[in-house]
C-alpha cells in the first residue's frame, strides 16, 4: 500500500476527527448525524495513521509530497 496522503492532509483529518468527537461527546450533535460524524472521525483517524486513503486511489488523487521525484523541475 503506497502512501497517498501528505502531512497537511493528515493533520486536517486529525483535527476534523477531534472536532467531530467533541461535537458528539458534548452532545452538541446527537442522533444519526452524531453517529455519522463519529464514524467519519474514526475513518479520518485510521487513514491519517496509515497515510493512505482508499478513496484517493479510486479518484486518482495524491496529496503526498514526492520529495526527490521531479525535483529538478523546481530549480
Amino acid at each position: 500500500m503506497k502512501k497517498n496522503m501528505g502531512n497537511l492532509d493528515r493533520a486536517l483529518r486529525v483535527l476534523a476527527a477531534i472536532l467531530f468527537g467533541v461535537l458528539y461527546f458534548t452532545q452538541m450533535v446527537t442522533g444519526t448525524l452524531g453517529i455519522v460524524l463519529v464514524v467519519l472521525g474514526a475513518i479520518f483517524l485510521a487513514t491519517s495513521m496509515i497515510s493512505f486513503c482508499p478513496l484517493y486511489t479510486i479518484v486518482g488523487m495524491n496529496t503526498c509530497d514526492n520529495k526527490g521525484k521531479n525535483s529538478h523541475k523546481h530549480k
